[in-house]
């Protein structure tokens, strides 16, 4: 399976343009999390992508709650938060939120470390894992060098060890990878990534 990968878009109507485009070369594209800004213009950055005709996977970012980007997605797309889907075959679990809680305010959608555990402990495997945030330790440096990543994510990652790992959330990494044991990890950014998967 050919899959299209991004994350964090923030309404930047050339790279949706770009990712659109590129679909028509995917069987699955993924997208883990930030379409739009401070939760506002979620619908607009859904029709930006709503040329997509292949099977749609979405996790939210800390930009929309889920309940927004379940009502904005288009129809047909998988929204995961806490969930588990399959696409002809490969199985999918993606949680959203930033982990740990950011220092963005009221307006991001955050979860503690305990809160993303407790959602992540439904999956028993995966073999894509999608979340909004990087694991601690890896793809998760921001400019000044600080691993702002998740422990939660990060033990999931162990626990599970799917093909591959989906972040964003963490600009400064974008295009960043690691391996952790059997799976690799990559902060995907709002750039066209392909990735070949078999289920």
């Amino acid at each position: 399976m050919r899959i299209l990968a991004f994350s964090d878009l923030h309404m930047a109507r050339a790279r949706a343009a770009d990712l659109v485009a590129a679909s028509e070369g995917a069987d699955l594209v993924i997208g883990a999390g930030d379409y739009c800004n401070g939760r506002k213009g979620l619908d607009d950055a859904m029709a930006m992508l709503s040329g997509i005709s292949v099977p749609l996977v979405l996790v939210p970012g800390n930009a929309e709650s889920a309940g927004e980007l379940s009502e904005a997605a288009p129809d047909g797309a998988h929204v995961l938060h806490g969930q588990t889907a399959t696409v002809d075959g490969l199985r999918l679990f993606g949680l959203g939120y930033g982990v740990p809680v950011t220092p963005f305010g009221a307006w991001s959608c955050d979860l503690s470390e305990a809160e993303a555990a407790e959602m992540l402990d439904r999956c028993d495997t995966a073999d894509i894992l999608i979340t909004h945030s990087p694991p601690k330790g890896l793809v998760d440096k921001t400019s000044h060098g600080a691993s702002v990543g998740s422990v939660a994510v990060r033990d999931a990652i162990e626990r599970l060890q799917p093909a591959l790992a989906f972040c964003g959330h963490i600009h400064d990494s974008w295009g960043a990878r690691g391996m952790i044991g059997r799976t690799e990890v990559v902060n995907l950014g709002p750039t066209v990534n392909w990735f070949e998967v078999s289920a």
